[in-house]
């Protein structure tokens, strides 16, 4: 046993920072994977949980289509724990140089089976739409919970100082309250929209018309907001803040042509989709932004240990 824990990073290598970013890539696709089996009407491909049927865990052929797309949904869940596994052993070695790479794996590891639940929960619901949007919700914690690992793991260890100033920093967490509101809301406009699903699933009964207006507010006002974001980095004269604001805007301003096509051309299920992916893509851009508030701590001695 010795020998294996010898053979742990004693560092921060090219093994943890491969995995820190698969769990980043992992956590962003499975919700692509659960846009796909809502999107195609697969939300109860397998009607129940833990299993797939009564008899099997398994999907059958009588199941068709839909089985399969759910099924295949529910096994990236097992590669989702593998990651997250994998992830927190390569860390254990330096958990007391590193106890905050150590916590976020272990989070991250606790999480996934308790998001697994959840989406348990919502096929035993028949989809409630509300369970739906805490299912979504809870991708987006673990999305974030990610890109604070990655970023953790490649600029080092949070550390005392700021890195901008007080004005700077108000206005990034604003910023950060749009994008949660932003996403909030969207839950909202997508439980009361047309894709349950499931022929058979409930609507949260909202006027979607009027939440796809009131959705688009926050919207603008993180739009506005990050761009002063990256006006206020290019003051300062911050590469690092000014890379992720502006990365930030990017993925903003991608998420907001796709909100406006899928608006006016009647919700296709692709743009959807999409929109969905991005949201994550969102929360994890303001969360790299937040944590480059502060400077990073100076690298620990065992950081030069061969």
């Amino acid at each position: 046993m010795k020998a294996v824990f010898d053979r742990l990073p004693s560092r921060v290598d090219a093994r943890i920072r491969v995995f820190a970013i698969a769990t980043l890539v992992a956590q962003i696709l499975i919700v692509g994977t659960g846009g796909a089996v809502r999107l195609t009407g697969s939300g109860l491909g397998c009607p129940t949980w833990p299993r797939c049927t009564a008899e099997s865990f398994v999907t059958t052929p009588e199941m068709g289509i839909h089985g399969i797309i759910e099924f295949g949904n529910r096994l990236l869940t097992f590669v989702l724990v593998a990651i997250a596994i994998i992830t927190f052993v390569l860390v254990l070695r330096i958990r007391r140089e590193r106890r905050d790479l150590f916590v976020l794996a272990l989070l991250i590891g606790l999480y996934v089976p308790i998001q697994a639940i959840i989406g348990g929960i919502t096929v035993l619901t028949n989809l409630n739409p509300y369970v739906v949007g805490l299912h979504f919700l809870a991708s987006v914690v673990l999305v974030s919970l990610s890109a604070v690992l990655v970023y953790r793991v490649f600029v080092g260890p949070r550390g005392d100082q700021f890195a901008a100033p007080r004005w700077y920093r108000m206005i990034a967490h604003i910023t950060s309250a749009f994008v949660a509101i932003t996403i909030l809301v969207g839950i909202l406009v997508t439980g009361s929209g047309p894709h349950a699903g499931d022929g058979g699933a409930a609507r949260n009964g909202l006027d979607s018309e009027f939440l796809q207006h009131v959705h688009s507010w926050p919207a603008y006002a993180t739009l506005a907001a990050t761009l002063a974001l990256v006006a206020g980095a290019w003051r300062l004269g911050s590469r690092r803040l000014l890379t992720l604001s502006a990365v930030l805007l990017a993925v903003e301003g991608v998420q907001i042509l796709v909100g406006l096509a899928q608006a006016n051309l009647g919700l296709p299920e692709v743009l959807v989709g999409i929109h969905m992916v991005l949201a994550c893509c969102l929360a994890a851009a303001i969360t790299a932004v937040v944590c480059a508030l502060r400077e990073p701590r100076a690298e620990p001695a065992y950081a030069s240990a061969s």
